[in-house]
């Protein structure tokens, strides 16, 4: 928690940068649309320095979020389809609504392609809005917030892989696939080389590049496919490590190999997670906000852009949408029975639940720059929308979620008093 809280501040402090350095001076365009060309004998594969942001440095952050689904699914709250039913339900709600929002804003036009913009919720900026909050979220409905955004991420990601696909190269995608095959080999054999991996997962997004699917994927499909149980068990590791420090002098061997089952008695999805989070928080996501937020903003620019079909779209769906979507869909869920509210939330502790999950910045960002090829102005509008959408979501949040919490503790108060104590405000004398 505290790794997205710290770093939805530096995702917000680059955003602020890129805006300021896109208004000031005409070297923000030029320097992230530099021609960086690597070269191995004739092969060749050039790209502009955002496109290496979005293209390649993201995978790292795909990554990490595929090891995040495959914990969650293997050893969190996915585990078990009854407990996690609720909040899947009201992720459903909170992609098709803001979706059919803008669909319908945008249909016939030229920006109905972006209608996956306000589907996606933002888990660090989302971790951050509750960071100010502190302890009046109770813990239960911050772990529905967070179920919620997780299965957000893996509609995106579906999104994406399905809807925002280019021209399909079939040949090059068959060896994606058999790159990760490879990989699932390389498991069942027990090699476990990291540098093993890294080659093959190269492979992999260089063959994703080429098939049209967009190359961030294989990020997710490698995250997937890491090991969430532990390759050694516990017991026999500590076993080991209390008979090899009875040994006043370790040579670097014993310690290696002590260093190497250790690491082996945790899941591979947990380590990974605990070393690149970091990295993918305050590194990957503050470059590719960096390198994506500088967007003009003059009066006009501004206006136009969120009175356009697009950018009206944008916000209606993840300021409106998203809270509307989660809201009704979670209703329902209980209204049948399928689930019942997280233990300590109310209803209107829901609501601001679903307006903080409409700050839908980075994956909303994401899909924005694929889903108007070619048109820049469209783009833009879209990220300004996003922008407008993120801030207002995160306001409202807070706010429904600061008179839900004194409402609740009222609420608390008073059925703590005495029976005896109670006053009805009926019984109150009339002094008018």
């Amino acid at each position: 928690m505290r790794i997205e809280s710290a770093g939805s501040i530096l995702l917000l402090l680059a955003t602020v940068a890129a805006l300021v350095w896109a208004n000031a001076s005409s070297s923000y365009d030029a320097f992230w649309h530099t021609p960086i060309t690597v070269e191995v004998g004739s092969w060749t594969l050039s790209e502009s320095l955002q496109h290496w942001v979005n293209d390649a440095l993201m995978v790292i952050f795909f990554f990490v979020v595929g090891l995040e689904i495959k914990y969650e699914l293997v050893n969190g709250d996915l585990r078990d389809p009854r407990s996690a039913a609720l909040p899947m339900i009201a992720a459903v709600g909170g992609m098709v609504v803001p979706a059919g929002i803008y669909a319908a804003l945008n249909a016939g036009g030229d920006g109905a392609a972006g209608w996956g913009i306000p589907m996606a919720t933002d888990i660090a900026f989302a971790v951050g809005v509750l960071g100010v909050l502190g302890r009046r979220i109770p813990s239960a409905a911050r772990l529905f917030l967070l179920t919620l955004a997780v299965v957000d991420d893996i509609g995106a990601i579906l999104v994406i892989a399905v809807f925002y696909t280019a021209d399909l190269s079939l040949p090059a995608l068959a060896l994606a696939v058999g790159g990760l095959l490879v990989m699932v080999a390389m498991r069942m054999v027990r090699i476990w080389n990291r540098w093993a991996y890294v080659v093959v997962g190269v492979g992999v997004w260089l063959a994703l590049l080429a098939s049209g699917v967009h190359a961030t994927l294989a990020g997710v499909a490698i995250g997937l496919l890491t090991p969430a149980v532990p390759l050694l068990k516990e017991e026999v590791a500590r076993r080991f490590a209390v008979e090899t420090l009875r040994d006043d002098h370790l040579d670097p061997d014993e310690i290696a190999r002590l260093r190497f089952l250790l690491d082996e008695s945790v899941p591979a999805v947990e380590l990974l997670q605990s070393r690149l989070h970091p990295f993918s928080a305050y590194v990957v996501l503050p470059l590719f906000a960096l390198a994506n937020a500088g967007v003009p903003l003059s009066l006009g620019d501004l206006a136009a852009a969120l009175t356009s079909q697009v950018g009206l779209g944008v916000i209606l769906g993840l300021v409106v949408g998203k809270p509307l979507g989660i809201l009704l869909f979670t209703v329902v869920a209980v209204k049948l029975g399928v689930g019942r509210l997280p233990e300590g939330a109310t209803w209107p502790m829901l609501l601001g639940l679903g307006a903080v999950a409409g700050v839908g910045f980075t994956v909303s960002i994401f899909i924005a720059s694929l889903s108007f090829p070619g048109a820049q102005l469209l783009t833009d509008e879209a990220k300004l929308g996003i922008i407008a959408a993120s801030v207002t979501a995160a306001v409202v949040g807070v706010v429904v979620l600061l008179a839900a919490t004194r409402r609740s503790d009222a609420t608390a108060v008073h059925e703590s008093l005495p029976s005896g104590t109670r006053q009805d405000p009926s019984d109150q004398p009339d002094v008018r």
